[in-house]
């Protein structure tokens, strides 16, 4: 189980109080060492304050940084479900088009396999769920294939074979988005961003203290900031909870248009 996993098992509102505590009482620590340092007559406010700039100016990057890795893994996930989506629409469109049974049949099973999919990417984090779809995937990717094989091999001909391309294309499209919902962020980042976030309210309270100036609205103001944009990088990273969860409507879309078989008109 990942650091995400054991915070959402805890709660993310109370992982997020307790991150918004933890670096005020970071900053209140620091405040009281600020002081006390400047009542023994060291003034070190000024070389203090370009420390703690180029401190909070490197967390600032990296909360950038990590904020771009959780959005590029969100963006994966999300083009992932369009890519698989219209994959399966494709190989569906050229099973109902190629006239024979075993195409008919490739077409009955991608709507299934539709709906597999689309539990896949509802699924919460059980790990018998995802094993269970994952399995089943895999049972209907080989059923599938059994029948677009036997009949590439009865018609090879352009038909069939683009048939084949498009079966493929599909469950590449499984593939790559099975990976984006495995890959998530690395929990060394995560602990890394969480112990800069630290280390910089606790140097900002130092800084505030040898200035004997605790502004305790300011900060706590920009405590909230940074535990904010916390909290959204470990929504968007953790791809099975949060609120910024991928959504399957196109999934139901393409389901939508599987309604109905392919009517042939009559030639002009």
């Amino acid at each position: 189980m990942t650091l995400l996993d054991d915070i959402a098992e805890w709660s993310f509102a109370a992982f997020a109080l307790l991150l918004l505590l933890t670096q005020l009482l970071a900053k209140e620590l620091g405040f009281l060492y600020g002081r006390h340092r400047a009542k023994e007559g060291q003034d070190q406010a000024e070389g203090a304050g370009l420390v703690v700039a180029g401190m909070l100016g490197l967390l600032g990057f990296v909360l950038a940084l990590t904020l771009s890795f959780a959005n590029n893994r969100f963006d994966e996930r999300r083009s992932g479900t369009l890519a698989e989506a219209n994959a399966i629409g494709t190989a569906w469109l050229r099973a109902e088009a190629i006239g024979h049974p075993r195409g008919a049949e490739i077409a009955r099973l991608l709507v299934d396999y539709t709906k597999v999919r689309a539990d896949f990417v509802r699924a919460g984090r059980d790990t018998a769920v995802l094993d269970d779809l994952n399995r089943r995937s895999s049972a209907m990717q080989n059923e599938i294939w059994g029948h677009v094989a036997a009949l590439v091999r009865e018609r090879p001909d352009p038909v069939a074979t683009s048939l084949m391309s498009s079966v493929n294309e599909t469950f590449d499209a499984s593939t790559a988005e099975r990976f984006a919902y495995a890959f998530t962020l690395p929990p060394q980042l995560l602990w890394l961003l969480l112990t800069m976030v630290m280390l910089g309210m606790a140097a900002l309270g130092l800084q505030l203290g040898l200035r004997g100036r605790p502004l305790r609205l300011v900060s706590t103001l920009l405590t909230v900031m940074w535990t904010l944009v916390v909290m959204d990088i470990l929504d968007l990273s953790a791809a099975r909870m949060g609120n910024l969860r991928t959504s399957a409507a196109v999934y139901d879309w393409t389901l939508q248009g599987f309604s109905g078989a392919i009517r042939i008109p009559p030639a002009p």
